[in-house]
């Protein structure tokens, strides 16, 4: 979905162990929605398994709490997007990957 990261030393394959592990969605399966127009809501949607311990994600995106968030799907968003932002500030993957 968003390479970003690539740039700040980080692969596109760190990226997409994030998003599946945030998801369930497989390497295939995020590089054909990055090559689809599916709209960020109905890629969280049809998530194969969303993980369980995305709730230990804590934070501020944005301005917001992720962990304040009442809207379930803009909470999922936010979760990716603190993840991502994780990423590119260089944190480990053992961390990011609660």
């Amino acid at each position: 979905m968003d390479s970003s990261c690539s740039g700040k030393g980080r692969s596109v394959e760190e990226v997409n162990q994030v998003i599946g592990w945030l998801t369930g969605y497989r390497t295939e399966e995020i590089e054909a929605a990055a090559e689809s127009s599916i709209s960020y809501g109905d890629f969280f949607r049809h998530a194969p398994e969303l993980n369980p311990n995305r709730t230990l994600i804590k934070g501020v995106v944005c301005g917001v709490r992720v962990e304040n968030i009442q809207e379930p799907l803009m909470r999922e968003i936010r979760y990716l997007d603190k993840l991502i932002d994780e990423l590119a500030k260089g944190k480990s993957m053992d961390k990011i990957l609660r």
